[in-house]
């Protein structure tokens, strides 16, 4: 039987799947207002179109080959055939018809069958999917605030997609697919069907990944002028909280939508992702509050992204006393981890290391420590009498993004930086990257000493 296997899809599986894209899409803007938000107000505007032009890049790339590369049949034991969707050949159609009877029992229209994944149409799949790989993507920028080119930006990421993320979701992301007869039709990636690790929604194929190509791409980039002596506070705070809100309520989307069914599964990790988020929210405020002396609303919004980070890989596997140790431990570890930049000199801007790498880090082992198996995945971790088998699976999981990223990520770099260039000049990086690289202001600030009669003659 042909890949992929074609039927009628469930319309309220499908429904919540067109729901749960949406609400992935939405992460990316949120994420643009959280970044945006810690940034100095000379670089805004740079640093949410490095978000919103992954959404157009990753798109382009994703239609052509990036889904086939990720989902297609397994080819050399890495990669997705990037030949046998190309361009979603096959993946577009219409709707499904049932089959047409008359009173004798002739057929007067045939049933009409659509590719599916699961109990959806593969073409919602590839929807959702896409989403994934924007946010990917769009996590790396956090870690070059200030000084990095937006061309140079461009091509690192749409190099690192193809060389990266594609073939590392297809690791994570892509089962094996066996058909009514239990022959199978459709080989996946290795870590999910050989290695057997549990990664629910993506701490090793997003958050480590990501994490590990920011601190490659740092460290070949440099520091920014003056850190770490200066003090490079965020100039809108709003902005961070109102983006830690969308991220929040996009990732129900992130977790709940990776059930790919709207029943049981999607019900539970979104009860986990919820308590993990808190309990990671109130995990950081408690770090500061005994390290500096105030919890602060920056702490807030990094704790919630923290929680959500280390439940990620793990929102299917536990019940919600493992969310809550999990979101608690994220939160503390990723509170003390962004201060390792200063130990080790590494100019991580934004802490996507701190954060996304240290964070998916967290969530992918505890699996192999706090899985129970009264919950969906049903596997049994270290805590409840599992042994280690599942820890080590989800260490060499974790190991193996990490290294294959950070390598990558490296050579991409280098690549980027020995062609094009990385970096702005310095005076670009003094005068701001939203007028040296866009030639805009997200604030008119020569407007603000005017009167309104003034500003009327001016105009």
């Amino acid at each position: 039987m042909a890949f992929p296997l074609t039927g009628a899809p469930d319309t309220g599986d499908t429904a919540w799947m067109l729901a749960s894209s949406a609400l992935v899409l939405l992460m990316t803007p949120g994420l643009a207002f959280f970044y945006g938000g810690m940034v100095r107000s000379k670089n805004v505007l740079n640093m949410i179109m490095m978000s919103v032009s992954a959404m157009g890049l990753i798109g382009v790339l994703w239609s052509l080959y990036g889904y086939s590369t990720a989902f297609g049949d397994n080819k050399f034991g890495v990669i997705g055939d990037p030949a046998q969707f190309f361009g979603l050949k096959g993946l577009i159609g219409g709707n499904s018809v049932a089959e047409v009877k008359d009173a004798s029992g002739a057929v007067t229209t045939a049933a009409v069958n659509i590719p599916l994944a699961g109990t959806i149409p593969m073409s919602v799949f590839v929807a959702f999917q896409l989403m994934f790989a924007i946010i990917t993507v769009a996590l790396i920028s956090g870690a070059v605030a200030d000084r990095l080119k937006f061309g140079s930006w461009l091509l690192f990421a749409g190099i690192w997609a193809t060389v990266v993320y594609f073939p590392v979701a297809h690791w994570v992301f892509d089962f094996d697919v066996k058909d009514a007869d239990g022959t199978v039709v459709h080989e996946g990636g290795w870590i999910a069907n050989k290695l057997l690790a549990v990664d629910f929604a993506g701490g090793t194929a997003v958050h480590i990944n990501a994490g590990a190509a920011g601190l490659a791409l740092v460290l070949v980039l440099g520091k920014r002028k003056g850190w770490p002596t200066t003090a490079f506070r965020p100039h809108n705070l709003p902005f961070v909280m109102l983006g830690a809100g969308l991220l929040w309520f996009g990732w129900f989307g992130f977790n709940a939508g990776s059930a790919v069914t709207s029943g049981g599964l999607a019900g539970s990790t979104f009860i986990t992702t919820t308590f993990a988020t808190c309990a990671g929210m109130l995990g950081w405020l408690l770090v500061e509050k005994f390290r500096d002396g105030k919890p602060t609303s920056l702490g807030a919004a990094s704790g919630v992204v923290a929680g959500l980070v280390a439940i990620t890989p793990s929102c299917s596997s536990v019940n919600v006393l493992g969310a809550l140790v999990i979101g608690v431990v994220a939160g503390v570890l990723c509170a003390l981890a962004v201060g390792l930049k200063f130990k080790f000199g590494f100019d991580d801007s934004l802490d996507v290391v701190g954060v996304h790498l240290v964070g998916g880090i967290v969530g992918t082992l505890m699996v192999g420590l706090v899985a129970t198996p009264e919950a969906g995945a049903g596997k049994t971790g270290l805590f409840y009498g599992g042994g280690i088998d599942q820890l080590w699976r989800q260490a060499v999981g974790a190991g193996a993004v990490l290294a294959f990223s950070f390598i990558a990520s490296l050579i991409i770099a280098y690549i980027v930086k020995f062609t094009i260039g990385l970096r702005v000049s310095d005076e670009a990086e003094a005068v701001g990257l939203d007028e040296s690289e866009h030639a805009e202001t997200a604030y008119d600030f020569a407007a603000l000493g005017s009167t309104a009669r003034s500003a009327v003659k001016e105009a």
